[in-house]
C-alpha cells in the first residue's frame, strides 16, 4: 500500500538570506561546503578584492613563474646586489581571460603575517607581447614577456631551415604590443650567404643581424643593439635562441639541445620563459620556441594594416573592403604581377588570412 502524502506537514519556500556585507563574521558556517557556496554568491566581498590602491609602487621584477609562485628580482637598495626570491602570488590576482604574469612583469611583493614573501599587485604594462593559449592553460590569451623594449626573432640560416611565416607573425605581434622589432638570423657558419627572404626584412626597415655562435660572427653587433634594454628572444625551436645567450655571456648556464636529424626540428630545451641578467645591462627573456603563432586580437579584414608592402598598395583598389584574394581591380595583385610586391610576403599574408578566416568560422 502505498504511503500518503503527509499533507499537513508545510514546504519551506525560502531560504534565509545571509546578510554578508553586514555581518560577515556572524555567519561563517563550519561546514565547508556551505560556507564556499556562501561566499560565491558575494564576489564584491572584501575577501576577493585585493586592498591596494589603483595606483601603488613596485619593487620587484618576475624572472619566471608556475601557476601560485613566481621567482622575482627584488631592486636594488643603497648599491646592493639585486636578490632572487621565491614568492607565493596573491590568490586575489585573477587571471580572467589571460595567464596572469609574465618574465618583465614589474610587481608589488610584501610579506604576510606568516613571514612568507607575496606578490600582491601587478604595475602598470608600457608594452607586451600576446599569443593565444593552448587550450590546456585555461585561459584565451597568453602572456610571453611584458615591459620589453626590443623583440628579437631569431631564425636559423639552415637548420631547422629559414621560415618567413613565423616572422611574419612575430613583426604583427610585436607592432599589436608597442614592441620594436628586429631580426637575427642565427648559424650564419652553416652557409655561404643569407638566405634569399632576408632582404625583404631590410627593405621593410627591420634591423637584421646576422650571427654565428661557432665563429662569433655579429656577436658584438648583437650586444651593442641589446645594451641598456629589456629584449626577448623569440622564433622556432632549434634556432639557437639559449646559444646566443651563452656567446653573449659564458657565465649564463642555459641548457642547449641538437637539431633533430630527422625531422630537421628542434628540440625543446627551453621549457619556460625566463628573465636573463648579462653582463654589460644586457637583459633579456629567453622563450621556448613555437611552431606557429596565434595572433590575438586580429582580424582578417585588418590584417592588411600590419603588411606596410601590401598596405601601400591597398588604398588603390577598386573596392574599399578589398580582400586582395580574387576582386577585380585590386591593386594588391596588381602590384604582384608585375613584381612590385615580393611573391613570399603576399604568400604569408594568404596563409595568415586563410588561419584568420578558419578561425572566425
Amino acid at each position: 500500500m502505498a504511503k500518503r502524502k503527509r499533507l499537513e506537514k508545510k514546504k519551506r519556500s525560502t531560504v534565509r538570506e545571509r546578510q554578508w556585507d553586514q555581518k560577515p563574521e556572524a555567519d561563517f558556517s563550519h561546514d565547508l561546503a556551505r560556507h564556499r557556496r556562501a561566499l560565491v554568491k558575494l564576489p564584491e566581498h572584501t575577501v576577493y578584492r585585493n586592498p591596494l590602491p589603483a595606483h601603488f609602487a613596485t619593487n620587484a621584477t618576475v624572472v619566471s613563474h608556475a601557476r601560485k609562485w613566481a621567482f622575482v628580482r627584488m631592486d636594488k637598495e643603497s648599491g646592493a646586489a639585486a636578490e632572487t626570491q621565491l614568492c607565493l602570488i596573491d590568490e586575489r590576482l585573477d587571471e580572467d581571460d589571460a595567464s596572469l604574469l609574465a618574465p618583465g612583469d614589474r610587481v608589488l611583493v610584501e610579506q604576510d603575517q606568516d613571514g612568507n614573501d607575496v606578490v600582491r599587485g601587478i604595475g602598470e604594462r608600457k608594452s607586451r607581447l600576446l599569443r593565444y593559449a593552448p587550450r590546456h592553460r585555461g585561459v584565451e590569451k597568453q602572456l610571453i614577456a611584458a615591459n620589453v623594449d626590443l623583440l628579437l626573432i631569431v631564425a636559423a640560416a639552415a637548420r631547422p631551415p629559414f621560415r618567413p611565416g613565423l616572422i611574419d607573425r612575430f613583426l604583427i605581434a610585436a607592432r599589436l604590443g608597442d614592441v620594436e622589432p628586429a631580426l637575427c638570423v642565427n648559424k650564419m657558419d652553416l652557409v655561404d650567404k643569407e638566405p634569399e627572404h632576408v632582404s625583404i626584412y631590410r627593405e621593410l626597415g627591420i634591423q637584421v643581424c646576422s650571427t654565428s655562435c661557432v665563429t662569433g660572427r655579429g656577436l658584438e653587433t648583437l650586444r651593442s643593439l641589446l645594451t641598456n634594454k629589456i629584449s626577448v628572444f623569440a622564433g622556432h625551436s632549434g634556432v639557437g635562441k639559449s646559444s646566443l645567450l651563452c656567446a653573449l655571456d659564458p657565465q649564463v648556464r642555459v641548457f642547449t639541445r641538437e637539431v633533430s636529424e630527422a625531422t630537421q626540428r628542434g628540440k625543446h630545451a627551453t621549457t619556460a620563459s625566463r628573465l636573463y641578467e648579462l653582463h654589460g645591462n644586457i637583459r633579456v627573456i629567453d622563450t621556448p620556441g613555437i611552431r606557429t603563432l596565434g595572433l590575438w586580437n586580429v582580424g582578417p579584414d585588418e590584417l592588411a594594416l600590419y603588411f606596410p608592402d601590401i598596405a601601400s598598395f591597398g588604398g588603390d583598389c577598386r573596392f574599399r573592403n578589398c580582400t586582395h584574394i580574387h576582386e577585380p581591380g585590386c591593386a594588391v595583385l596588381a602590384a604582384l604581377a608585375g613584381e612590385q610586391l615580393a611573391p613570399e610576403r603576399y604568400a604569408s599574408y594568404k596563409r595568415i588570412r586563410e588561419t584568420l578566416e578558419s578561425d572566425d568560422r
